[in-house]
């Protein structure tokens, strides 16, 4: 059974709508203002003022404002007008190729699931197939790469339901189960903290949920799995419950807020939530005190 704490260790475009004027992630506001101001050189390298421009492209001067200020995320259409315009044909496929990767640091749900859920569990495969070091951390359900069927086919359905997205649970569910298979890589290492009220948290039918919680019980005993249960508040705490997030290495984290999925690539942000896992984990019991606590949770449900 894995027991011990972590170690203590860190490690120095289609049209589209407005941007949210705060995203949730500086990772993606940083990516759409470097792309705003390479459009804006471009358009200054060209001698054009923003009315020029606009009418070059046939719109408002307003939206050449919008865009060169990162209120606005150009379109495809958009960029190659905008390059067209410039004189500058060459520029366009590296713009196009900013501006997708930009649009992929903050993504609503609705959208990442516009076909159902199963992609998003494949595409995420070779993210999952690349990664030596995950660190999760979970304060509302299990974490996905713990999840049995059952509790999946609650939980994501569920999800279809709130989102009024195409209901393909069955699929997604094969697929998530299949994506977790990485969990007995024993070149790959584990870092999982629950919140306690995670364990008694009703998502599937009672039967789901007690097979769930046994799964627990099983996943602990991998040598390659270190799961810690954050307590109810029996001791004093530095940090507060955080929205679910998970670490891949040292260089990419996947915030899930109830709207969409930030992701930060950003090294400061990056680091904040290292230490915000650290934190966490020196709250978090282990080993025989965390079985204790799964097992108090099992035949709760009714």
């Amino acid at each position: 059974m894995a027991q011990g704490r972590p170690a203590r260790r860190v490690r120095p475009l289609t049209r589209r709508s407005p941007l949210v004027p705060t995203s949730p992630s500086s990772s993606a506001q940083q990516a759409r203002e470097a792309l705003a101001a390479r459009l804006h050189d471009l358009r200054r390298a060209a001698g054009l003022s923003g009315q020029e421009l606009a009418e070059r492209c046939g719109w408002y001067k307003s939206k050449t404002s919008r865009i060169e200020n990162a209120r606005t995320l150009p379109s495809d259409t958009d960029i190659r007008a905008w390059c067209r315009a410039c004189n500058a044909d060459e520029e366009s496929e590296d713009l196009l190729a900013a501006a997708r990767h930009a649009e992929t640091l903050y993504v609503q749900w609705r959208r990442l699931h516009r076909c159902g859920l199963r992609q998003v569990y494949e595409a995420s495969l070779p993210l999952y197939e690349s990664t030596c070091l995950f660190r999760v951390y979970c304060s509302t359900v299990m974490p996905g790469l713990l999840q049995t069927p059952g509790y999946a086919t609650d939980l994501l359905a569920a999800i279809t339901a709130f989102q009024g997205t195409p209901d393909d649970v069955p699929a997604a569910v094969a697929a998530r189960t299949a994506r977790s298979r990485v969990l007995h890589d024993s070149g790959r290492r584990f870092m999982l903290l629950v919140e306690e009220a995670v364990l008694r948290c009703g998502v599937g039918n009672p039967e789901a949920m007690d097979d769930q919680l046994g799964h627990l019980l099983e996943v602990m005993a991998l040598p390659n799995v270190c799961l810690g249960v954050v307590p109810f508040g029996d001791r004093a705490r530095r940090i507060w419950p955080l929205e679910t997030f998970m670490i891949f290495d040292d260089d990419r984290v996947h915030v899930e807020l109830l709207t969409a999925r930030v992701t930060i690539t950003a090294p400061s942000e990056a680091a904040t939530y290292e230490r915000a896992f650290i934190d966490l984990s020196e709250l978090a019991l282990y080993g025989a005190d965390a079985d204790a606590r799964i097992r108090a949770a099992l035949g709760t449900f009714e």
